[in-house]
């Protein structure tokens, strides 16, 4: 009786009973039930506080975790935090991050859509869903997510220069340079733009424009053997040996253990008639990785 009693009680009939109390003619009941009243509104902001307070806690503990780049640690804290605030949009966002790193892409991309639901006009968690897509493979579906981050944020360079990345890997060249040239705009010291579009301008066997994109990236970062390695591979194809050779050397200075720069200047001292050196830099080769230098080895070395 009692039970059926309570589910037939309406909300307007409670609603009635409310504000007749409120309307009371007995000054001394309607200040008890006001007072009354107050001390539930008190208490109920207070448990919100102490919750959001405990879950900001969590929260904090993660991105010290995460800064001392102990990922599960950290993944565990942004889910507590998560438990206890369940409309954490930054949670969510940091979990992702931690989830990504440890290699659980699936599970990031969950968080990252659990972000943009609670904050549609964040772009970094677009940003970051659209690096995994592109990671997985799933093009069309980083476009959209790199675009809606421009969307919001028009400056944001990194989304260009992965929006331009993966049009590349779907062969929209124009589309790719468009964008990597608008990163570059934005910021002229942006070093992997020019890396990404010197990659582009290969692909399109645009090799002049792709030697000089790698230069503009070995002027911003002397070190970057990286461009050094690129770059002498397509002095190679313009027959500028010289060149090629003196790019690998300075590639493998700033780092011993790159493989392919010792792959590469085999090919030129091969070209140029010094096999024993050549063989010498394939073996280097090999030892660092490259199984391809042994086949030429085997080739030209014995």
């Amino acid at each position: 009786m009692h039970k059926k009693s309570i589910n037939s009680y309406s909300i307007n009939t409670f609603s009635e009973t409310i504000k007749r109390l409120f309307e009371a003619k007995d000054l001394q009941t309607s200040n008890f039930i006001r007072f009354f009243f107050f001390i539930i509104v008190v208490l109920v902001f207070s448990n919100l506080c102490l919750s959001q307070n405990k879950s900001k806690i969590y929260f904090d503990k993660g991105i010290e975790k995460f800064r001392d780049n102990d990922y599960n640690g950290a993944m565990q804290d942004f889910t507590k935090a998560i438990e206890i605030n369940p409309n954490y949009g930054l949670a969510y966002y940091n979990r992702g991050l931690s989830k990504n790193r440890l290699s659980d892409h699936k599970g990031a991309m969950q968080d990252f859509t659990k972000a943009i639901e609670l904050k549609r006009n964040e772009p970094d968690a677009y940003y970051q869903r659209g690096l995994i897509k592109g990671y997985l493979n799933e093009f069309s579906g980083a476009i959209q997510d790199f675009t809606e981050a421009i969307n919001i944020n028009r400056s944001y360079t990194e989304a260009y220069n992965w929006r331009g990345l993966v049009k590349g890997q779907t062969k929209n060249y124009e589309g790719a340079i468009e964008d990597l040239n608008k990163a570059i705009t934005i910021n002229p010291l942006y070093v992997e733009a020019y890396k990404n579009r010197a990659l582009t301008n290969t692909k399109i066997s645009n090799y002049t424009a792709a030697i000089q994109n790698y230069t503009k990236a070995i002027e911003i970062n002397p070190n970057d053997f990286y461009s050094y390695t690129k770059r002498g591979y397509l002095k190679i194809i313009l027959s500028d040996y010289r060149g090629a050779i003196k790019d690998f050397n300075i590639a493998i200075e700033v780092n011993l253990n790159y493989a392919e720069a010792y792959y590469g200047r085999g090919l030129i001292k091969s070209t140029l008639g010094d096999v024993n050196g050549a063989c010498l830099d394939w073996s280097r080769a090999g030892e660092l990785g490259d199984n391809q230098a042994y086949d030429l080895i085997k080739k030209y070395c014995n």
